[in-house]
């Protein structure tokens, strides 16, 4: 039965029974046939990342993932060496509460999450929002894992994850009631590319997907065969 509006686009493109590319797909679909400008203006905004080159300096697999003290979706401050001496971690970014597709590929990450924990692996994700709206992420996304804020997404930036969404994709955001400038606190309009990286107890990276489509996700059985490597080695 085709969605008559991009919630039920939504709802549907979340709770289908396939790997997450087809989900992310099925509501990009949706989005073309439902908001077409707005479609059309995500297309121009990721040509004009892929051009300027956006993310390529971010960290490589091999290379040690930098540190950081965040506070989680309760306020308490979480860093990652205290989290990989615990075990393999998968640490992925997500744009906001606000994103479909954040919202998407956080719950096929809370499918996984039972999974990784019998390996000893965990998963966070990281977002620019104020606690208040990590939390309703978390809750949305039935999220059994920490979201963290990254406040000014200085972390993102400090990875050269960090990116300006641009005025006409800004205007078309307002009109779907998308506002980070209220989740974040701040009206810079940054957000982050939706990377995702499999770290080691080591700290190394020892897998990422970081792609500014951000259309486009790791696939769940890619983090999970990932975290079973890096538990393994």
């Amino acid at each position: 039965m085709p969605t008559r509006t991009l919630d039920e686009a939504f709802e549907h493109a979340r709770t289908l029974d396939a790997p997450l590319a087809e989900r992310l797909d099925a509501y990009a679909e949706s989005l073309r046939e439902l908001n077409r400008p707005m479609a059309e203006a995500v297309d121009r905004l990721v040509s004009r990342l892929v051009k300027s080159k956006t993310a390529i300096g971010a960290p490589a697999e091999g290379e040690a993932m930098p540190p950081f003290l965040l506070p989680d979706h309760t306020g308490r401050l979480v860093a990652l060496k205290d989290l990989v001496s615990q075990g393999p971690m998968a640490i992925t970014f997500a744009r906001g509460h606000w994103c479909p597709y954040c919202k998407i590929a956080v719950s096929a990450l809370a499918e996984i999450a039972d999974e990784a924990a019998a390996i000893g692996a965990r998963i966070i994700a990281i977002v620019p929002d104020r606690q208040e709206f990590a939390a309703k992420l978390k809750a949305e996304a039935s999220a059994p894992f920490p979201i963290l804020t990254d406040i000014d997404n200085g972390y993102a930036l400090s990875l050269g994850l960090a990116f300006w969404v641009g005025e006409e994709m800004q205007q078309h955001m307002l009109a779907r009631e998308s506002d980070p400038s209220k989740s974040q606190g701040n009206d810079s309009w940054f957000v982050p590319v939706p990377a995702t990286f499999v770290v080691g107890r080591d700290g190394t990276i020892a897998a990422r997907h970081v792609d500014p489509d951000y259309r486009k996700r790791m696939e769940v059985d890619a983090v999970l065969d990932a975290l079973r490597t890096a538990a393994q080695a």
